[in-house]
């Protein structure tokens, strides 16, 4: 086994070639590689295999129990001061190279179908294999530096992604919001890096944790400095995994393609920021204040997440807050010290949210036959309805991820969710509150989003709601373009930004129009990674049961041993985890009957509802505000003062430089009179001049 360790590196390297084979194919040969799309497909969807095959291999290995492997090299080196690069195996970073690979492997498998019509079909492969790629390289890095590095590229790579129909203002926009959202982060995390480094001297994750303490213990620095540099380095994945309040960010990124939004979500941009705080826990459990920070965070942005999908119409706006909200539950349970907890969500999650995202893409797929390619339509659930007849694979994948998400057993969901809510309980009861009623408000929108979409009568050909949307959708491209507020529509009405384009037609990726009455269920390419996700959604969870947890067995924290880890789990108490998961399992079943009678039975109406609590329906509808909070503050704040510092620079700066000329140009012309070369007008003016002083010192 020693041989594949020696070889790891080739995992993010075979993507990476992928991606340059690819993309000078684009540069150099552009017709012919368009031509070959299918050939370049299986180019870079086979390197990607590869890898994964690899990664298997390498988690086998850890499994059985292999040392952590380091392998490194001098990259710079100055006076005492030496930057090593390379790679690292560790069970932490087998189990991310496996999630990241299955994921990224099955997205590129779907996306043949989702993307066949699509001008950009390679370019698209070419993006995807360098986002894969990137995300790799940022699990295997061994220090900070090589993780920020990668950070970037995972950044960079997102913005080419979400922009990827760069043709619609749409689109454009998100992936400048999703970056310059980043940066934010981004910059704190740079920030806390470079204060570690100087209160440390390493960029070594476990040397950073152990002299932290130390140095804070012996008084060498301030306990306030150790809570500020974690605190800027979580800035990070704050923006990453999207959470309060660089949230904002994530739902706009659904303008790109369905596959990579699958992607994002379930194993590459989001999951690094949780991957982050995992790496970086021996810093952050020497600092409480900073865990508090992180625990509290978390908690907020799931009941935030949550709160505002409950209202969405979109489905895969629907689903990214539903991604905000379990993010929440990771980064709390990192919070809150249940590291394994944390990390086990978010395996779970990877699957039965990219299956539900891939799940999205097919029901958008099979609905731009009915009501065309205007995204508005195809992703608005109220024009959909009993697609379960018509896209059976889809519709029971669909069901399997809504059932894994709110926590109902033995689905994977419930195993991972149901250990946060206890870690939570034992750690700050009103955390595990604000969880348990998270848990509920998720069951609720989940199966809100299944019965609307699949169950009933099929609404695509309602000319009504058509005519409605579209006024809507005109109504917003008008706000759009003139700042002036849409009128409310009442319940169910869309507000800014939640349409998934501005009034364009979604024709950059396909050319073709209406051309049926009813929906088709998705070519073969995208219902295989449908089925194979349903497998790990319904039997992952297993892994990590109380009665036999072998996640956490597996996964633990660096500062604890497997003998520790041990001793607790034989701590279970059958009875306090019985009493604990019939409580989220309770809620959940009594949220999903509520749907049911609102959405499914129609013996409660949604509309009556909202009118009764309008202020809190509109707080949800309205994103609790924080686009427009975000928008008055820093985008036309920013303009703003950008204004006024160009009217300073105008009048100060420039008027400064114009007086100065001005005064040259007029003493020039008035001494011009004065240098004529005469002798005796030089004696006179000397004389005038002595004569002069004469009088005033005469005088005085």
């Amino acid at each position: 086994m020693e041989v594949i360790y020696q070889y790891a590196w080739l995992i993010p390297v075979l993507p990476l070639f992928g991606a340059m084979l690819v993309g000078l194919g684009l540069i150099s040969f552009n017709q012919l590689t368009n031509r070959l799309r299918q050939l370049n497909a299986v180019v870079i969807i086979s390197l990607m295999g590869a890898a994964m095959g690899l990664s298997f291999a390498l988690l086998w290995s850890q499994i059985q129990g292999h040392a952590t492997y380091i392998r490194t090299l001098e990259w710079a080196a100055a006076g005492n001061f030496h930057l090593n690069m390379g790679y690292t195996i560790d069970h932490l970073t087998a189990l991310m190279l496996v999630i990241v690979t299955t994921v990224a492997f099955l997205v590129m498998v779907y996306t043949d179908g989702y993307m066949a019509h699509d001008p950009g079909y390679v370019r698209f492969y070419a993006y995807l294999s360098l986002f894969g790629s990137s995300m790799l390289g940022l699990v295997l890095s061994p220090n900070l530096v090589q993780i920020y590095i990668f950070w970037e590229l995972v950044g960079m790579c997102s913005y080419l992604l979400v922009g990827f129909w760069y043709d619609r203002k749409s689109a454009a926009d998100a992936a400048q919001k999703a970056f310059v959202t980043n940066r934010v982060g981004d910059f704190g995390l740079l920030l806390g890096i470079l204060g570690l480094f100087w209160a440390t001297g390493s960029f070594e994750f476990n040397v950073m944790g152990d002299r932290l303490a130390q140095l804070v213990e012996s008084g060498s620095i301030s306990n306030f400095l150790a809570v500020l540099f974690a605190i800027l380095v979580f800035l990070g994945p704050v923006a990453k995994s999207a959470q309060f309040p660089l949230h904002v960010w994530l739902p706009d990124a659904m303008e790109g393609p369905t596959p990579i939004s699958a992607l994002i979500h379930a194993a590459t941009m989001v999951a690094a920021g949780v991957f982050l705080i995992a790496r970086m826990y021996p810093v952050f459990e020497h600092v409480p204040a900073a865990m508090n920070v992180i625990a509290f965070t978390g908690a907020f942005t799931a009941f935030l997440g949550a709160t505002i999908a409950i209202t969405q119409n979109d489905i895969k706006k629907g689903l990214a807050y539903s991604t905000i909200s379990q993010l929440g539950y990771m980064v709390m349970a990192m919070g809150i010290g249940s590291y394994s907890a944390g990390l086990f969500h978010l395996m779970t999650h990877a699957y039965f949210k990219a299956m539900l995202f891939l799940g999205s893409g097919s029901v958008i797929h099979g609905m731009e036959g009915v009501v065309g390619h205007d995204p508005a339509l195809a992703q608005d659930m109220r024009l959909m309805g009993g697609l379960r007849k018509y896209m059976p694979v889809t519709a029971t994948t669909f069901l399997i991820g809504c059932l894994a998400i709110s926590g109902i057993p033995p689905f994977a969901g419930f195993w991972s969710k149901d250990e946060i809510l206890g870690k939570a309980f034992e750690a700050n009861p009103f955390l595990w509150f604000i969880g348990w009623l998270t848990a509920g408000i998720t069951a609720f929108y989940m199966f809100r989003m299944y019965f609307s979409t699949f169950e009933g009568k099929f609404r695509g050909n309602d000319e009504k709601i058509k005519q409605k949307l579209q006024k809507a959708q005109a109504t917003i491209v008008l706000e759009l373009e003139s700042g002036e507020p849409v009128p409310n529509f009442g319940p169910g009405a869309m507000k800014k930004g939640e349409l998934a384009a501005t009034g364009e037609q979604h024709d950059s990726h396909d050319s073709h129009g209406h051309h049926s009455d009813s929906p088709h269920e998705s070519p073969w390419t995208m219902t295989l990674p449908l089925a194979l996700l349903a497998v790990p959604s319904i039997l992952i969870g297993l892994l990590g049961t109380p009665y036999a947890n072998y996640f956490e067995e597996f996964i633990f924290p660096p500062s604890e041993t497997l003998t520790e880890v041990l001793e607790k789990a034989a701590e279970f108490n059958p009875t306090e985890f019985y009493i604990m998961a019939g409580a989220s399992v309770g809620i959940s079943l009594i949220a999903i009957t509520l749907a049911s009678l609102m959405y499914l039975r129609g013996k409660i109406d949604p509309a009556a509802i909202a009118a009764k609590i309008k202020p809190l329906y509109e707080l949800s509808l309205n994103k609790w505000y924080f686009d427009d909070i975000y928008h008055r503050v820093f985008v036309l704040g920013l303009r703003r003062l950008a204004r006024q510092v160009m009217e300073v620079d105008f009048r100060v700066v420039d008027g400064a430089v114009n007086l100065t000329g001005f005064f040259t140009l007029v003493s020039g012309e008035g001494l011009k009179y004065l240098e004529n070369g005469r002798a005796q007008f030089y004696a006179l003016i000397v004389f005038g001049a002595v004569l002069g002083l004469v009088i005033v010192f005469g005088v005085t």
